[in-house]
Parts: structure tokens; sequence; C-alpha cells
């Protein structure tokens, strides 16, 4: 008779079946019979039984992995020395990409479904999606500016008692932001939305107590574009609430540059704003508000016109605010010295 197909654990309570039914009596031929299997093999199983743990299930290793720990291991170094190095054009590693090196180095011509196994299970890769980068950022001014500027701008924020506030201004469109989602096979899911540019504007802070270092979210939504006649209320309903100021923004004309928001500026001296590098935008704590918004929540979402849209992202505008984790995840992305201490 042929091995009995099953899982590991199917075949070990087949064992244990088999040797209770002997216990209790039953001939070993009548056992081998209604399970399927050999006199024999039950003989086997009731010798088994008598050493401590004889009848366990034993797992098949499976076939031998055919790059060894010591390949994986320079595997890891060759991709660690990026794309460009073996000759593509960008620092992007696909499966494909995997496999000529693999064959390169290893002289191994793999599938890339294979490949994409050997990174996600050995490797333990993920799928991500590339965040971009500006050219025309400095990075030295960056890290100038982290280590240097921004510890300043806490120390000097926290001894007035004055609140971080980490501002920025997004947009919501009607149409939506298309995410992949799960459908059967061949049947590619249609998304139905207007095809218009039509949407909403939002201003947002991240806030900082100076006290307890507690973050909250303040936001408005605003139909259209965002303008400097929107800018100037908003820091003024924080400077009622809060008090002292110091705002921290980027180098937007609608900021710094605006007539409005420097009069109002100059009349109230409790209000201190500070400038993050260009194209930085990853040190405003305040993107991850809207990445987590306009990239999750709201992805797929085909509203029916902009007063819906409007319910929707008060909605996940309201839930960020009610939660602490949330916000103090995004304060931590940015690995803001002091920052991290003071959230």
């Amino acid at each position: 008779m042929s091995r009995p197909h099953g899982t590991p654990q199917e075949l070990e309570r087949r064992r244990r079946q088999a040797v209770r039914a002997i216990a209790e009596g039953q001939s070993r031929q009548a056992v081998a019979a209604v399970l399927g299997v050999h006199p024999n093999s039950v003989s086997r199983w009731v010798r088994a039984a008598r050493q401590p743990g004889g009848l366990a299930s034993k797992p098949s290793p499976g076939p031998t992995p055919a790059l060894s720990e010591a390949d994986l291991r320079l595997l890891e170094i060759l991709l660690a020395q990026g794309p460009k190095l073996h000759g593509w054009a960008n620092e992007l590693w696909t499966a494909d990409r995997v496999a000529v090196v693999i064959a390169r180095h290893f002289g191994r011509i793999d599938h890339p479904e294979h490949v994409r196994k050997i990174l996600t299970h050995r490797l333990r890769w993920t799928r991500q999606k590339p965040r971009r980068q500006a050219r025309e950022r400095d990075d030295k001014e960056v890290a100038r500016w982290v280590g240097d500027e921004f510890p300043r701008i806490v120390r000097e924020a926290f001894a007035r008692k004055a609140h971080p506030v980490f501002l920025d201004e997004s947009g919501v469109f009607l149409t939506p932001t298309v995410r992949r989602t799960l459908a059967p096979r061949g049947q590619t899911p249609v998304l139905a939305a207007w095809d218009r540019r039509d949407r909403l504007s939002a201003i947002s802070a991240i806030t900082v107590s100076p006290v307890t270092g507690r973050p909250n979210l303040f936001f408005r939504l605003f139909p259209d574009h965002t303008h400097a006649e929107q800018v100037v209320p908003v820091l003024a309903a924080l400077h009622r609430r809060l008090g002292p100021l110091t705002v921290v923004w980027d180098r937007g004309p609608i900021h710094d540059q605006a007539k409005l928001v420097t009069a109002w500026r100059a009349k109230h001296p409790k209000v201190v704003t500070e400038k993050v590098p260009a194209y930085a935008p990853t040190l405003n704590p305040d993107e991850g508000v809207w990445g987590w918004a306009k990239c999750g929540r709201l992805a797929n979402l085909a509203a029916e016109n902009t007063d819906v849209l409007w319910d929707h992202v008060m909605e996940e505008l309201v839930t960020v605010k009610h939660s602490p984790d949330l916000l103090h995840g995004f304060l931590r992305q940015t690995k803001l010295p002091g920052l991290t201490l003071a959230a």
C-alpha cells in the first residue's frame, strides 16, 4: 500500500489513533484496514509509542537550499553595494535584477519568483514604496540644521514656555489616490470616479506642550487652494489657545514672504517662526499626518462631491487628533533630536 497523504500533524494523529485502537484490543489487521495502511506499519507505530516522542510529527525539512548560508551572506554584501554598482540606472532592487546578480556570481539561473522568495523568506526583505527626494536637497545643510539649529529651536522654545508648532498645508483631490487592493485573478477592480480637479485644502499643525511634552493636532479645512489670508487666522487661533509659539514651517511664499503673515507676526512678538531646510519635507512631522491620511485611510476614496470628501477628511483628521500614539509616531519618524525626547 502507498503511504497515506496528509500533513505531519494529520499523520501523527493517525498513528496515535492506531495505537489507542490496539490498546483497546482491536487487531492490527483490522486497524490497518480502517486506516488504509499495511499491518507492519501499525506494528512499527506500537513499538515507537514505547519511546518518548516516538509518535511525534516530523515535518519534512524540504529540499536543500540552492544558496548556502555562506552564499546568502555574500549575496547580502553584493546587494548592499546597490544596483548602480552592478550596472543599473537607479538604486532600486527588483527580483529580475537580483536574479541577474545570482547568475553572475553563483552561476545559477533562477526564476524571478524564486528569487523573490529568497529575498522575503531568507533575507527578510519587505515590499516597500520608494520615497522621493529632490535632487536640489542639500544634505550637508540638512545635517547642520538637524544637529545645530533644531536643538536650539527646541531649547529656546521651552525656555520661553512656547509650544513648538509644526505647520504645513496640504490638498485633497476629488480624483482619488489609487492604491493596490485585493481581487480575484484576472478581474481587475474598476474605481468609478470623477475626472475633475476639484479639491479641498487644509492647514494642519502638530503642537508639542512645553510642560508635558504631549502632542496635539490642530487643523482647518478650506475649499479650493490655501492662501495667506487663511494662514493668519490659523496662527491667531493657535496663539489664543496656546500662548507663545515657535512655528516651524517650510520656505514657501505663503509663509514668510506673504505681506499679511509678515504684518501679523510683527504685531505678535511671542510668535516666533523658524524655517526647515529647503526640499526637506520629512523634517516636518505634520507631513506624516497627510501621508497617513491621503495615502492610507483616504486611498481609493471616490467621493461623489467635495461635500462628501470634506466629511471623510474631517473624520480622519479627528481620528488622528485623538490618537496620541499616531502623533508620537509622526514625531519620532522625523528623528529630530530633542523632539523625540519632548514627545
